[in-house]
């Protein structure tokens, strides 16, 4: 399977903020973005002058990097969203939103994207009672979403027993049954608003 093997902290300075791909670590002091704050490489901190196609293709680096997606997968996402009656962007947004890697990071069961792939890809989650190992796999609405039984006692997850989790309005989690269902589809606003998909649009429009 293909994946990106830069560094995680390099990531986030190439995009100018933080993007959680290391989980808590992000939140204390060793966060690369707190100790250097500036593009990686020799020149980085005097780059300053950025085109036009530099801001779109930055924004489109940023989202993949945030979720862990490649560049033909995230393609596919934006051809998807363009032939939708709903704006292009704010589609391809919420298409994103519902893999499943990316709902049971929401759901608070992992502390990164990258943990919580690993955990689908580990075979450790079910939906509707089915055990699913694809990380891209899309959930609906209605969608119930489980740990796996005999699963749920391995610390990571004990852990969470109990645990009060804020999840997004379109989910909601049992901290105690280790459940989750798809209430709705995630509109823009239950996205991260620093995501200017409106740049993403013009690129790939080119």
């Amino acid at each position: 399977m293909a994946r990106t093997i830069e560094p995680d902290c390099r990531q986030c300075r190439r995009e100018g903020r933080k993007l959680f791909l290391k989980g808590e670590r992000c939140l204390t002091k060793k966060c690369a973005m707190e100790r250097r704050p500036v593009i990686p490489g020799q020149h980085g901190a005097s780059r300053k002058r950025v085109t036009e196609y530099g801001l779109q293709l930055r924004e489109k680096q940023k989202v993949k990097r945030m979720y862990g997606i490649l560049e033909r997968q995230f393609r596919e996402y934006y051809e998807t969203a363009s032939k939708s009656k709903t704006a292009t962007g704010a589609e391809m947004l919420s298409l994103i939103e519902r893999r499943l890697d990316n709902v049971i990071y929401r759901m608070g069961i992992g502390s990164s994207r990258a943990e919580c792939r690993q955990i689908v890809n580990h075979g450790h989650i079910c939906v509707n009672g089915k055990r699913v190992s694809i990380c891209s796999y899309r959930v609906k609405v209605g969608d119930v979403i489980t740990v796996k039984e005999n699963k749920r006692e391995l610390e990571m997850f004990k852990a969470l027993k109990g645990m009060k989790i804020v999840v997004p309005k379109w989910l909601e989690f049992d901290s105690e049954t280790l459940t989750g269902k798809i209430l709705a589809n995630p509109t823009r606003e239950d996205i991260d608003s620093d995501i200017k998909e409106q740049l993403i649009v013009e690129l790939y429009s080119r």
